[in-house]
């Protein structure tokens, strides 16, 4: 089964944001996924500025991604932008 964004998005509603206690797919963190034939880029965004989960939050984005990469190198890249809650 290839590698879809839908399959990495499901994989990361595993990732709980423990300050909050919503997954980063429902909490609206996760910007954009670029998948190609040897990388998958990943970008988020964090619900505070300086958030001291930000490593411990990206790591585990990272870790859930690899397990359904089929092999590819997976890349979580944190923007410096303002997170917008999702809309209800």
């Amino acid at each position: 089964m290839a590698v879809t964004k839908e399959k990495i998005l499901e994989a990361l509603k595993e990732v709980i944001d423990p300050e909050i206690g919503i997954n980063v797919v429902d909490l609206n963190m996760i910007k954009d996924i670029d998948i190609n034939n040897k990388n998958i880029g990943i970008k988020m965004v964090l619900t505070t500025p300086f958030c001291p989960l930000a490593g411990q939050l990206s790591e585990e984005v990272k870790r859930k991604a690899t397990e359904v990469a089929e092999g590819r190198d997976v890349k979580v890249t944190v923007l410096d932008e303002p997170w917008m809650p999702p809309e209800r």
